[in-house]
């Protein structure tokens, strides 16, 4: 045994000093981080400048405008998900049913990061035109400034009378016909977008289209009345044509364009030139009684465009952080916006491209780090949401976790222009969880909270009984729905403020044990 010692030290040392040459080269994992350290070097990991190449990137024409079910929102949803893979986020596995999804679908059938459904997806072609005027003398309005049509819009070749119809609504229960009293048969009705104020009944615009072709009506132009409310004035509603959708199949849609409120008020004037506030007149009286207004003007208006159909995809990108419990937070963003219609290029830069660049930049942020959260964190790069929120109606119908074990979801949308505010939608959770998350982020007397905030990607989860929380930057969004939404209208410190909000929330909802009640049942509280 001695004689063998010797032999054995000489073929154990190597090995040793080899082991301990290994260890000393590799990364040495530091000691768990105390969770208010972990918080502190998330937020500072946050990263302003990156965030602003991100909306750079997805709004530049590379990704022309990311309407969704076309190629460049599956280009978009590409690019989502290798960030999403770089900030170290698991690509969630998702069954698609027989669809294959162009990068994302391995051999076992199933798409790594991809929820997808076929969409059919309107392209409107290249210079469509409308035309004002008297019947001899019909003058060509300019697109995007004057007008822009509907974009699901069926194509046109119409050119007829116009009939002004109020807000267009009509209830037999409440006594409202805005028709009554006129002829709309092979006409073009304008009626104004919204509805007077002491209507509580729900009415959308594909209600008023289908009142207007229930009465022969041919076609339709829809415009912002002149006088808005304190909601309308403080989120910046203006008189400019707006891009949209329609949402109506196309056997029960009319061609329709949304036109400026001073192209309305032209079309009111009488044919002396006189009458230029008839507009404003007619909407104080819409808002204050429900008798109707509606009347023939002398003006006729020529729609032509056309629009085709094409078979597209739409793809919501599913990236996750695993919990140690069952329960989930989804953090989500639309990354869709409205493409390139009739020619002209939507980038989409506030709308939703800085929505997408907080939740990839949260991902970056909470993935780096050692403490795993108590409940697993979704994060959801959603499409469609111009579209009456096809992708996240897509997700409560399949969800891949369940949405009983959903304790929150957060939404992002247009988190990049305003007054240097946060605005800050609340249901189904105490405010209490908020003001505490903002006042962690440092950012907590900038928040404007309110409760239920109407539109937006969380609509179909507070429908499903999750609950929600929505962030917006507050103020004036000049941009809005324009070709000018582009990423030099950015403003870095707002989405500095609204990704530590975000990340701050997550924190409080993911990785401190609460219930979404707002009381804490643990003992270490989010730090101040």
């Amino acid at each position: 045994m001695n004689a063998f010692a010797p032999f054995l030290n000489r073929l154990l040392t190597p090995i040793v000093i080899c082991a301990a040459v290994t260890f000393l080269l590799q990364p040495q994992v530091p000691l768990a981080q105390a969770p208010e350290t972990a918080f502190q070097a998330a937020i500072e990991s946050l990263s302003p400048e990156r965030m602003v190449a991100d909306i750079r990137t997805l709004s530049s024409p590379e990704f022309n405008g990311r309407q969704a079910g076309t190629n460049a929102d599956l280009e978009s949803a590409r690019w989502v998900a290798q960030e999403f893979l770089s900030a170290g986020l698991r690509l969630t596995r998702v069954h698609n049913g027989s669809l294959v999804v162009p990068f994302f679908t391995g051999k076992d059938g199933t798409s790594s990061g991809a929820m997808a459904t076929r969409v059919p997806t309107p392209v409107l072609t290249p210079e469509p035109l409308l035309r004002v005027g008297a019947t001899y003398h019909l003058i060509t309005k300019t697109l995007g400034l004057d007008y822009l049509p509907i974009f699901d819009s069926p194509s046109a070749e119409i050119q007829a009378p116009v009939v002004f119809v109020g807000y267009g609504i009509v209830d037999p229960t409440q006594h409202i016909d805005d028709y009554a009293g006129v002829d709309v048969n092979n006409c073009i009705v304008l009626f104004l977008r919204g509805k007077p104020e002491y209507y509580a009944q729900a009415v959308s615009h594909a209600d008023k289209v289908r009142y207007a072709r229930e009465r022969g009506a041919i076609g339709y132009l829809t415009a912002t009345g002149p006088i808005l409310h304190p909601y309308e004035i403080r989120r910046g509603v203006t008189g400019g044509a707006s891009a949209f959708y329609s949402q109506l199949p196309q056997d029960q849609a009319i061609p329709g364009a949304w036109i400026t409120t001073a192209l309305a008020q032209e079309l009111l004037q009488q044919s002396d030139g006189t009458g230029s506030d008839r507009l404003r007149v007619f909407q104080e009286r819409l808002n204050q009684s429900t008798s109707s207004h509606a009347i023939k003007t002398d003006r006729f208006v020529s729609l032509q465009w056309k629009t085709t159909t094409e078979d597209g995809l739409l793809i919501n990108v599913l990236g996750m952080i695993p919990g140690t419990g069952s329960e989930t937070v989804i953090i989500g963003a639309h990354r869709d916006h409205f493409g390139r219609p009739g020619g002209i290029l939507f980038p989409g830069a506030d709308d939703n491209a800085s929505g997408t660049a907080v939740i990839v930049e949260v991902g970056r942020a909470l993935a780096k780090l050692e403490r795993r959260p108590s409940r697993t964190i979704l994060f959801v790069s959603f499409s469609g949401e111009e579209r009456d929120m096809l992708g996240s109606r897509l997700y409560t119908s399949r969800p891949v976790l369940p949405l009983s074990l959903t304790k929150a979801m957060i939404n992002i949308d247009h988190a990049g222009v305003g007054n240097a505010r946060l605005t800050v939608g609340v249901t189904g959770i105490e405010k209490d969880i908020a003001f505490e998350a903002g006042q962690s982020a440092g950012v907590k007397e900038r928040l404007d909270l309110y409760g239920f905030f109407p539109g937006g990607d969380h609509v179909p989860f507070k429908e499903a009984g999750v609950p929600t929380i929505t962030v917006v930057s507050s103020g004036v969004h000049p941009h809005f729905h324009q070709p000018t939404d582009n990423a030099d209208t950015i403003d870095p410190k707002i989405l500095k403020a609204a990704s530590q909000f975000v990340l701050a929330l997550t924190w409080h909802l993911a990785y401190v044990s609460t219930d979404t009640g707002g009381e804490s049942s643990t003992t270490s509280p989010l730090p101040q």
